[in-house]
């Protein structure tokens, strides 16, 4: 989201020689610039990651038993899960403030066990890996041979450390016939704006499965009080007190987020499927164009470092693994026969924002046909999924908002240029996409804009009567825009303007979606504030929509 225009100031750039993933780019670049086109920005940076094997190679190895504290302080998580297997995750960082987490040039070899029970009495799956300096010393284990659609329960063990204990499971058979799922979205936790006292709530629900749509970090400085968090019992390092640029300094940027107690107690509860936006690089970016349309090949070696310590940090599978500035974030996951997945990357592959960004009224720039929000491989993918789905529920994970949001009620009005509005030939296409494949139960998750929406998705969003194609479930924020509001100063604006927008409501929290064979239920759950700790949780507004007869209900 991009609250103070496109043209802000930005730090200078930097990018190091002891960076060991944007070294050799860096070089090549070096007198160059001007002649530098996109492409060879991407190959020169296609091989500047090191294979986990040569870096198992090349570095020391550590006994574990000579490592004097816990190295299991960003906790643990699982992701992705598939009928077989799950992806689990964990980072050895002893000293989680400090490059290398306090192991730097060091591999450490770790155990790791799956479990049917908590007490670890029915141990279904264990080995050993190890973590290496040139992943951060993050582990991403795809354990396979385990039972659909089930419980189990994971841990790691370093030398005499063992970590705490992460509950996961398994996606069902393919095509089984299952009744019901239940999942949770999150998105946008700015860890300078508040706490994540909603994720501690969240860790208490029985949710089968968590997506995080975006902004899992955030690249603004934090100081040393933890901005609204106002810290007197700690100071946190000057390194987290400027802009995030070079890898290193996103790796410490999430070894913050990441030392957060009650994320990672959501983690430890629920398997997440997370999708990025922005600010796990930079506010606002396109594609290859960076917000100020500073110098590409600049731009790439930022996307470069962002991006790998993105997958580093999360359980995510060696297909994501990025080579250089690029990144398969868009992937399928099914639920049996009850839902699929279709989880969106809005960001990487998009066309840049209209009319100079920000809040404008859309005209030909912005409804060019040849635009897209998704790029033209992805679109096709979506397209194609859709054809060949036998899901009673479609539900298409993504970022920013889908169905149109008018912001004042001026006969032309203002819209985002971010979201799809301003990508409204995409978006058509997506929709006739959705008709020409028959879905008729259609459900978007939504993340970016901080507050609360329920959408009913319009086949003619400036006709009110026309049909429902779907529904959309926009989620607040964890805790960007510190406390929000029940009703913002724009909440009778926007829902005169936007007939089709069932619900505004502009505090944190999350949504819980529940799917059956019937229908589909959303809570919209949120806390009474986020600069302080341990707000209650409440539910703002729950909505049905019926299978087969699109259309949001209130209850």
């Amino acid at each position: 989201m991009r609250p103070t225009g496109r043209h802000r100031p930005l730090p200078e750039r930097r990018f190091p020689d002891h960076d060991p993933v944007l070294r050799s780019a860096a070089r090549h670049f070096a007198g160059r610039r001007r002649f530098l086109t996109l492409g060879a920005a991407a190959a020169a940076l296609a091989f500047a990651v090191p294979a986990p094997a040569a870096g198992a190679a090349t570095a020391r190895a550590l006994d574990a038993a000579r490592i004097t504290e816990n190295p299991f302080t960003l906790g643990v998580a699982s992701g992705d899960p598939l009928p077989g297997s799950v992806v689990l995750w964990t980072r050895l960082a002893p000293d989680p403030y400090e490059p290398g987490g306090g192991l730097a040039g060091q591999s450490v070899t770790v155990g790791w066990e799956v479990a049917r029970d908590e007490r670890f009495a029915a141990v279904v799956r264990r080995g050993t890996a190890t973590a290496v300096p040139e992943y951060n010393h993050t582990l991403h284990l795809d354990v396979d041979g385990l039972q659909p659609g089930r419980v189990y329960y994971y841990r790691f063990k370093a030398g005499p450390w063992i970590s705490e204990t992460g509950r996961t499971r398994t996606a069902p058979a393919p095509g089984a016939a299952v009744t019901g799922l239940s999942l949770a979205a999150v998105s946008c936790q700015a860890y300078h704006d508040g706490y994540y006292t909603a994720y501690r709530h969240l860790a208490g629900e029985d949710v089968d499965v968590v997506f995080h749509l975006g902004d899992y970090l955030y690249e603004y400085a934090v100081d040393a009080a933890g901005g609204a968090r106002k810290y007197t019992d700690r100071v946190l390092p000057e390194a987290f007190n400027r802009e995030t640029v070079t890898l290193e300094e996103y790796r410490l940027r999430y070894a913050l987020y990441k030392s957060d107690p009650d994320l990672r107690a959501a983690h430890a509860a629920h398997p997440f499927v997370v999708a990025w936006d922005d600010h796990e690089t930079e506010n606002d970016y396109a594609g290859g164009i960076d917000e100020n349309g500073g110098p590409p090949e600049e731009f790439l070696l930022r996307r470069a470092a962002a991006y790998r310590a993105y997958w580093e940090h999360q359980p995510l599978r060696a297909a994501q693994l990025p080579a250089g500035p690029d990144m398969r974030m868009y992937r399928r996951l099914h639920w049996g026969d009850l839902a699929q997945f279709d989880v969106l990357d809005t960001r990487q592959y998009r066309s840049d924002q209209a009319h100079g960004d920000g809040r404008q009224v859309p005209g030909p720039e912005s409804d060019d046909p040849s635009r897209t929000m998704t790029g033209a491989a992805q679109e096709r993918w979506l397209l194609d999924g859709w054809q060949a789905s036998r899901a009673l529920w479609n539900v298409m994970p993504q970022q920013v908002c889908f169905s149109q949001r008018k912001l004042d009620l001026n006969e032309r009005a203002l819209m985002s240029m971010d979201a799809w509005d301003g990508y409204r030939a995409s978006r058509r296409r997506v929709l006739d996409g959705a008709k020409a494949a028959g879905v008729d139960n259609l459900v978007v998750l939504t993340g970016d804009v901080h507050v609360g929406h329920a959408f009913d998705i319009k086949d003619d969003f400036d006709d009110p009567g026309s049909r429902n194609l779907g529904a959309e479930f926009v989620v607040t924020s964890i805790a960007s825009g510190r406390n929000g509001a029940e009703r913002p100063s724009t909440w009778q604006t926007y829902l005169t303007a936007n007939p089709h927008m069932r619900l505004y409501d502009g505090r944190r929290g999350y949504v819980r979606v529940g799917l059956d064979r019937e229908a589909a239920r959303a809570d919209f759950r949120t806390v009474s504030a986020v600069t302080t700790p341990g707000a209650p949780l409440s539910t703002a507004a729950s909505f049905v929509t019926e299978a087969g007869n699109p259309g949001l209900v209130p209850v």
